[in-house]
């Protein structure tokens, strides 16, 4: 009875600790085994050199899944294909995550998605040189499905070019257009052009403006001069100005004139009396002058030798 009971205890015990193991690994990352998710794949016709598998889906720069596989058409689709005829394409399987209804919704409108131009690109993360996957809206005419004959396995995504490559090919084509061109005749048509300039007309606009600012330049240098005398002048006074300063002349002419300034409150404050009487008699003064300049103005001769002379009375007949 007791081994029973221990055997017992023994079974339930593994069966809890794998029930909880199983939750631990449910929360650790399990999850994602039970959440719905939408795979799509596209094709490249050019090398994905980058891309890895798990590197970011993101639609207009938001993350929306990752790269979940990489594969050669040839050995995904085309075993049975002769090998003149197989396209070789560069298959990428990419996983959003995403509800299930939110599935469905993009299962439904991926068609309509398709025709209004949506596209998967790889671009560059940043400059550390790794790729990712991404999703934008493009010009459907000039980024058309790329041709195959094979079923794909998820729902087909339309790709273009990286922006990499296009870049890379604009600056191909360009070279290439650049060697050849005829570097003869462009000598050739450089020297003609530079035959039609009016060269006499130039070198006789050169001289007028040559000439225009060597009189300028005479002219300026007496101003120079005489600048160049102000500033001479301007550091004697200053250099002046410092010595006073340095040897205190400058300090003690001020109490000087401090104590000067002193000294004359003092005798103005002490003889305000003497002052107000000085004032009054040279008032006086003022007014008598004034009388004598009136007086000379009307009798000049009487200023010198005295008063008006006396009226003279004729005498007068008397009647018989």
């Amino acid at each position: 009875m007791d081994e029973g009971k221990r055997h017992y205890r023994l079974g339930l015990f593994m069966v809890v600790s794998v029930t909880a193991l199983a939750v631990l690994l449910f929360l650790l990352g399990g999850r994602k085994l039970f959440q719905p998710t939408y795979t799509f794949e596209t094709y490249f016709a050019e090398s994905v050199a980058g891309l890895e598998v798990g590197a970011p889906l993101r639609y207009r720069g938001v993350p929306l899944g990752e790269v979940a596989e990489i594969v050669d058409s040839a050995a995904e689709y085309e075993r049975d294909v002769p090998l003149a005829k197989r396209r070789s394409y560069i298959v990428v399987r990419a996983r959003v995550s995403l509800s299930a209804v939110e599935a469905l919704q993009v299962e439904r409108d991926a068609p309509e998605l398709i025709k209004l131009g949506l596209r998967a690109q790889t671009q560059l993360a940043g400059i550390t040189g790794q790729q990712f996957l991404a999703l934008d809206y493009l010009d459907p005419a000039k980024y058309p499905p790329l041709e195959f004959d094979w079923t794909p396995k998820h729902q087909y995504l339309p790709s273009a070019p990286s922006r990499t490559g296009e870049i890379l090919a604009k600056a191909q084509v360009f070279l290439a257009n650049l060697s050849e061109v005829d570097i003869k005749k462009l000598d050739e048509n450089l020297n003609d052009k530079v035959g039609e300039l009016p060269v006499a007309q130039l070198s006789a606009d050169a001289h007028d403006v040559l000439r225009n600012a060597n009189a300028t330049l005479v002219r300026a240098q007496p101003l120079v001069a005489d600048l160049k005398q102000s500033v001479d002048n301007l550091a004697v006074i200053t250099r002046s100005l410092r010595g006073v300063a340095d040897r205190g002349e400058l300090e003690h002419t001020i109490t000087h004139i401090d104590e000067t300034i002193e000294r004359l409150n003092g005798l103005m404050a002490d003889n305000q009396y003497d002052v107000r009487l000085i004032v009054r008699d040279l008032r006086k003064t003022v007014e008598n002058l004034r009388e004598l300049s009136a007086t000379i103005k009307r009798y000049p001769a009487g200023a010198l030798i005295g008063g008006p002379p006396e009226r003279v009375r004729l005498p007068v007949e008397k009647s018989q």
